[in-house]
């Protein structure tokens, strides 16, 4: 039996959606931290030649550390919103089904959510 709580699936479908795109803006952000923030070494200085700057080759190793150390840092964000992002529409599907079985035992489809539609990716 009820306990008079009601959930409104539109907005689930609201969430999901805007966890998709989110999901779509860490994928950017992972390509971008991937492809598009490598620096070369000789960026930092010369490390060879007549005239060397020593600490060119720490800096370059700093560099790159903290590169991954973004890489990992976007990568695991990614998959919690993913995590979530599943998790949510899955609680939603349930108070879907459970909203049909509800009309269905009251005797058809008079009433309730006129909502029955899954949320789409945009």
């Amino acid at each position: 039996m009820s306990n008079g709580m009601r959930v409104d699936l539109s907005e689930l479908d609201e969430v999901i959606r805007k966890l998709w795109r989110l999901l779509d803006d860490m994928d950017k952000a992972g390509t971008t931290s991937r492809y598009d923030t490598a620096i070369p070494e000789h960026a930092f200085g010369q490390t060879g030649g007549e005239v060397v700057f020593q600490e060119a080759k720490n800096l370059h190793a700093a560099s790159t550390e903290m590169k991954t150390k973004i890489e990992d840092i976007i990568k695991t964000l990614h998959e919690l919103i993913d995590d979530f992002s599943t998790k949510t529409s899955k609680v939603r599907d349930r108070y879907n089904n459970e909203e049909a079985e509800v009309k269905k035992s009251v005797g058809g489809d008079s009433g309730g959510s006129t909502k029955g539609q899954l949320a789409t990716r945009s």
